[in-house]
């Protein structure tokens, strides 16, 4: 249970801390974005997948960064583990994107491209890492930030069992 308890942080740590890149000067349409997520979130959920469903619960607070970026400082509990997450989320004019960088206390850090439709922007990961005991895991995570909401969906796939564990986690102030 702790080896999964492990993965699972580090993918909600992901989630949770895709908001930032590098510095660059956004429009005001993109920075006006960007600076509706401003506050503080709360989320829960129920991990799905393992021997029985495991709740967690998330914070987030999202504050004003340098230039045009919004800053991240996040929290979870699940099962016997703590985790918190910090990073950064900006619109890069040069490539007409966002880009969100994190990092995490399990040692875990990402930078993720964000597609924007309307007034959703959408981050996507997709990896494969070893579990403790060296077999591989796909890690599958997407952030979405959509009108007053956050949410996060997450699906973690142990190749040696075939076991997979899903969550969505939806944010709201």
């Amino acid at each position: 249970m702790i080896k999964i308890s492990k993965i699972l942080a580090a993918i909600l740590t992901f989630c949770l801390s895709i908001v930032g890149a590098s510095a660059a000067q956004s429009g005001n349409k993109e920075q006006a974005l960007l600076s509706s997520y401003i506050g503080n979130w709360r989320g829960e959920s129920v991990l799905v997948g393992s021997d029985k469903p495991d709740p967690f619960r998330c914070r987030l607070s999202v504050t004003k960064g340098i230039q045009a970026k919004i800053n991240y400082s996040g929290r979870c509990t699940l099962i016997t583990t703590t985790l918190s997450v910090n990073g950064t989320i900006a619109y890069i004019d040069e490539s007409r994107r966002y880009e969100g960088a994190m990092s995490t206390n399990v040692g875990f850090t990402g930078l993720a491209v964000g597609i924007q439709r309307g007034n959703t922007i959408s981050f996507n990961l997709k990896e494969k890492k070893k579990d403790r005991g060296g077999s591989d895991v796909r890690v599958g995570a997407r952030l979405v930030l959509e009108g007053d909401s956050i949410i996060v969906y997450f699906e973690v796939e142990f190749n040696d069992s075939g076991n997979v564990m899903t969550a969505d986690v939806p944010f709201a102030r």
